[in-house]
């Protein structure tokens, strides 16, 4: 069943496959997951946007991989509106974190009352994107 929203297209034509692996000379991505790296990359950079904040650590461990954690405060609404807020967030981290992430570094990016989830998303992508070069200057 097709939604309603979605756009009428030939019967005959494949839609275009879309890749959901990073490019193959990306760094690999990882979650993060336990308490203390989160607390660790709060003691690090930090740079606000006006859809999240975004926190930075160089883990100076010579890995090649990136870390990247997602947090919602009870701030952000009930339990569904951070969820939504997190999904955002993966997604563009997702899109955007391949070709600006550092390998050695862990990202933490945190939603924003009311702005993560209501916020256009490819105007969250270019607040993640200018995050990071803020970041990394």
């Amino acid at each position: 069943m097709t939604p309603p929203e979605a756009p009428e297209t030939d019967t005959g034509t494949e839609p275009p496959a879309v890749s959901l692996c990073p490019a193959p000379s990306a760094p690999p991505i990882e979650r993060l997951r336990k308490r203390a790296d989160f607390l660790n990359a709060a003691r690090a950079g930090r740079q606000g946007t006006a859809s999240m904040m975004v926190q930075a650590r160089n883990r100076a461990d010579d890995s090649a991989r990136v870390r990247v954690g997602f947090t919602c405060s009870k701030k952000v609404g009930n339990s569904v509106a951070r969820n939504r807020a997190k999904r955002r967030l993966r997604e563009a981290a997702r899109l955007v974190l391949p070709d600006l992430a550092r390998p050695g570094w862990d990202y933490v990016l945190i939603g924003r009352f009311e702005a993560t989830a209501r916020r256009p998303f490819p105007a969250l992508q270019q607040d993640l994107r200018d995050a990071l070069r803020k970041l990394h200057k």
